[in-house]
């Protein structure tokens, strides 16, 4: 039977034990020369320069049967012990470009397969003040013959994610949802969008009220 994921415990977690990342006690001189130090996380499982690519996809209809859409999906994740909200994200295999990992998560964890890499961003980090991890974001067109359907997903074991398709036009509306309703997913509630997806969205919306003068 199905139930909920939820935390046990939570005990401090020895370097030496750890599988993922490991913790950096980084001396450096601030912009006066005074000597100072900072801690900090670092993945152990790097490959080259990058760890990992957050997949924006656009779906779209060669026959118009559906508006301009992207996929998201709903994770739960152990540290903030909630159901974040995000997009499809990986990290990059051993011999693989950003952009194939791009097209491989997608295809794993929502079913969607990209015809065509349209963006590849430059590389970024998202919490720099804690952890050295950067990803870049590529963006993939999943041109679909005709209706929206939603195709079978190749997870691995031990993950669990439910995909949603949202319209780009409604995509910030859908997310500011989360914080007051029950998802469509088998949960009691509890989510968290993701910074990276939630910028997205409130940009997105930010430019279509500055092309109708709005803003």
């Amino acid at each position: 039977m199905a139930q909920n994921p939820r935390v046990l415990s939570v005990t401090e977690l020895p370097t030496s034990e750890a599988r993922w990342i490991t913790l950096n006690k980084i001396k450096y001189a601030d912009a006066e020369g005074v000597e100072r130090l900072w801690e900090s996380a670092q993945r152990t499982t790097r490959r080259g320069s990058i760890d990992a690519v957050a997949v924006l996809a656009i779906l779209r209809s060669k026959t118009d049967a559906f508006p301009l859409s992207t996929v998201i999906i709903e994770q739960y994740r152990p540290p903030i012990d909630k159901f974040i909200i995000e997009l499809p994200a990986g990290l990059i295999d051993a011999g693989e470009t950003p952009e194939n990992a791009a097209i491989r998560e997608l295809k794993e964890e929502t079913g969607f397969v990209a015809d065509r890499v349209i963006q590849s961003s430059p590389v970024v980090v998202s919490d720099p003040g804690m952890t050295n991890a950067n990803m870049k974001l590529v963006v993939l067109n999943v041109t679909l013959d005709d209706k929206l359907e939603t195709p079978e997903q190749k997870l691995d074991t031990g993950e669990f994610i439910v995909t949603r398709v949202v319209e780009l036009a409604k995509l910030e509306e859908i997310l500011e949802e989360y914080d007051t309703k029950a998802s469509t997913s088998l949960t009691l509630g509890g989510f968290v969008v993701d910074a990276r997806l939630s910028h997205f969205a409130i940009g997105y919306q930010a430019a279509l009220k500055v092309a109708n003068g709005t803003f």
